[in-house]
């Protein structure tokens, strides 16, 4: 049964080349983020691996794993010894030549509570997503934990308010985003200060507007010629960032979230509903002609 308060933990990373190093090191810091009162831990996009897409190569997708994996095969049992909520992203090979960029919801009792897999897949320059992964097929879901409903969106999903509204229509109390975004060579400071704040305040926005808390995780460290900028936070309903990591070192986030928060901001803020639903099927459309 959900409660009042829950406490988040957001573990933002620095990866390294070894899959199986980072997943330990994902483990050694779900269990610090436990022992410090966290129950719903989350961590960034594709954790186990270097961020791969940022060219085309046959090989990375040696890197995809099936679910159950090697990541569930350790996050599962960490679940449900420590008896906390885990939203890990993997590389899903589902098939020979279909493949996801997925995350999993691992419940407290360490089940595999559902899975959300990318929907809005990105192809620009450094992002070569396209490539790898298949457009989700489960749609936007969410998922009743022992600690809070959840929904995860990744990455580029968080730009698109339709996939933030449709969680929080499906019930969600939390929106994760795990998520690998940084700075290109060449960019100047005004530029990097630019998509750094508009990043957040979409996010920020989604919060507002549907009366949910948001919580980004984001990579940091150099990649190849990707800067990952950090800046991993969390937001309530009202837009407020509640913590926020720095933008060049590994850090967790430990994050109180009290969920009657929630009501408190619908009451006052009644998007939901004000909504005019009979009125926006041109959303179904790429273009108004």
């Amino acid at each position: 049964m959900t409660q009042n308060r829950v406490t988040l933990g957001l573990i933002q990373s620095r990866a390294v080349a070894d899959p199986d190093r980072n997943l330990a090191a994902a483990a050694r810091r779900i269990r610090l983020a436990a022992d410090g009162g966290a129950r719903i831990v989350c961590v960034q996009e594709l954790f186990r691996s270097r961020y791969f897409p940022q060219a085309e190569d046959t090989a990375a997708f040696s890197l995809a794993e099936p679910v159950p994996g090697p990541t569930t095969e350790r996050l599962c049992p960490l679940a449900r010894e420590l008896e906390v909520v885990i939203v890990a992203s993997v590389f899903e090979a589902r098939a020979p030549g279909v493949y996801h960029n997925t995350a999993l919801v691992i419940d407290a009792d360490g089940e595999i509570v559902g899975r959300y897999r990318k929907m809005h897949i990105p192809d620009d320059p450094g992002f070569y997503e396209k490539f790898y992964f298949t457009p989700g097929d489960l749609g936007f879901r969410t998922f009743q934990t022992r600690h809070a409903r959840v929904a995860v969106l990744i990455c580029w999903d968080q730009w698109f308010p339709e996939a933030a509204r449709l969680a929080s229509l499906g019930g969600a109390e939390i929106i994760f985003y795990p998520t690998a975004i940084g700075w290109g060579a060449g960019e100047t400071r005004a530029d990097r200060r630019t998509q750094r704040e508009a990043w957040e305040l979409v996010q920020r926005s989604h919060a507002v507007t549907n009366g949910v808390y948001v919580a980004a995780v984001n990579r940091v460290g150099r990649e190849g010629k990707i800067t990952f900028w950090g800046s991993s936070f969390a937001a309530d309903p009202a837009g407020r960032v509640l913590a926020q990591a720095g933008t060049n070192k590994p850090e967790t986030l430990l994050v109180d979230c009290d969920l009657r928060a929630i009501a408190e901001s619908r009451q006052n803020w009644p998007f939901l509903r004000d909504r005019r639903i009979d009125a926006y099927g041109g959303l179904t459309k790429h273009l108004l002609d």
